[in-house]
């Protein structure tokens, strides 16, 4: 299938583009760009084929002579692990990253620091900086995985909801070669792109969690099925509808800055009902213990984090709510439970020494002196030597 503009509007670009990995990702990118008037090579294992992109007869010969290197070879689980069959059973693995490791070494024997290796297959955040960026040290390493879908990743990339771009350092300012190939996706899509530039991690974990949003929307309302079915008189569609008409804080940017944990008077205890409900129904699975599960987990980590700078510890405010004094679910509290547990103490701030101060809603004003650890889990109170930001490498 062909994209863009056709052969007879085809402009004609100055960068040199070569693929390796012309499999399900890699070809259909290729030829898409090479649709646009890029000059595309390419190189696989498996013998290919295309009308509109060179094939060579080695990764010595795509690198060669190319400005922008892509690498889209597979990261596949083991046999068993791809969904087909129940794994929810067997022992976590990662992916396997031996194809990749070979590839960008090959990748660097045959490149200089004037070209560009652009890195698009999936991998775990951690990985290009403890596994794959030791392979490569004579030319800058960009991670740059896809947001597609099969039967449509041409398409898809041609028209990317963002672009996400991974460097060393993830600082844009230094990163000409990111920049480089920042403009060079302004060209080449039809739409104008939404750029997202970060660290490799930063980049590595917006393509990774991206999918498991949207594998946990997908289980969530097949939740609401399965209850539906059992319990009678629902219908899935009418509810699944409501909830994604609710744009003000369901489908929406609400919610989406991670900080403390929810609290209330009903968020922890629906999710504890509901995990009632889904025992009573017999349904076999319970997606709210592992919520319930995660948001004690969280609470304890941070307290553990927060005892890491001090034993004793004065949180801004018990409440859930900033404005209030209700303390139903108090996220706070949970988290200062944690903290006792794990030897420290809660100071009230007037005749205890604080160490920590943990700034619990993203509104409070406060102030301590240059003794006092502030604790920021919403990382934008004010820059400091004595200000630790939760969730943000420094």
């Amino acid at each position: 299938m062909m994209f863009g503009l056709g052969p007879d509007k085809r402009v004609i670009f100055d960068t040199k583009v070569g693929m390796i990995g012309l499999g399900k990702l890699g070809m259909p990118c290729a030829e898409a760009m090479a649709n646009k008037g890029v000059d595309v090579v390419g190189y696989d294992i498996v013998t290919k084929s295309s009308d509109l992109v060179e094939i060579r007869e080695s990764i010595k010969d795509v690198c060669i002579d190319r400005d922008i290197v892509f690498v889209a070879t597979p990261t596949p689980h083991e046999e068993g692990y791809d969904g087909r069959q129940p794994t929810s059973h067997k022992e976590p693995k990662d992916f396997d990253y031996t194809s990749v490791k070979q590839v960008l070494t090959n990748c660097n024997r045959h490149m200089n620091n004037g070209q560009t290796l652009v890195l698009i297959s999936t991998v775990l955040p951690g990985t290009i900086r403890r596994e794959l960026a030791p392979l490569v040290d004579k030319v800058k390493l960009i991670y740059n995985p896809y947001l597609i879908a099969m039967g449509t990743v041409g398409y898809d990339m041609l028209n990317p909801e963002m672009i996400m771009i991974g460097t060393k350092k993830g600082v844009y300012e230094t990163a000409e070669k990111a920049k480089q190939l920042e403009s060079f996706y302004q060209q080449v899509c039809d739409t104008m792109p939404r750029i997202e530039f970060g660290s490799w991690e930063d980049v590595e974990a917006m393509k990774i969690f991206y999918n498991t949003f949207i594998s946990n929307k997908i289980a969530l309302v097949n939740m609401i099925q399965d209850v539906a079915e059992r319990l009678g008189h629902m219908d899935v569609d009418k509810i699944t509808g409501a909830l994604s008409r609710s744009t003000k804080r369901i489908v929406s940017p609400a919610y989406m800055k991670a900080g403390m944990g929810d609290g209330g008077a009903c968020h922890p205890r629906d999710n504890i009902a509901l995990r009632w409900l889904a025992k009573d129904l017999g349904l076999g699975y319970d997606l709210f213990e592992s919520i319930m599960t995660a948001r004690e987990k969280q609470a304890e980590n941070m307290a553990k984090e927060i005892l890491k700078h001090g034993k004793n510890v004065c949180f801004t405010s018990d409440a859930y709510k900033a404005g209030t004094n209700l303390t139903d679910g108090s996220y706070s509290l949970l988290v200062q439970h944690y903290v006792i547990k794990h030897g420290g103490a809660i100071a009230s701030g007037f005749d205890d020494p604080v160490h920590v101060l943990v700034r619990v809603h993203e509104s409070d004003n406060i102030s301590a002196d240059d003794k006092t650890i502030i604790f920021d889990p919403w990382r934008s109170y004010p820059k400091a030597h004595n200000v630790v930001y939760y969730g943000k490498y420094a």
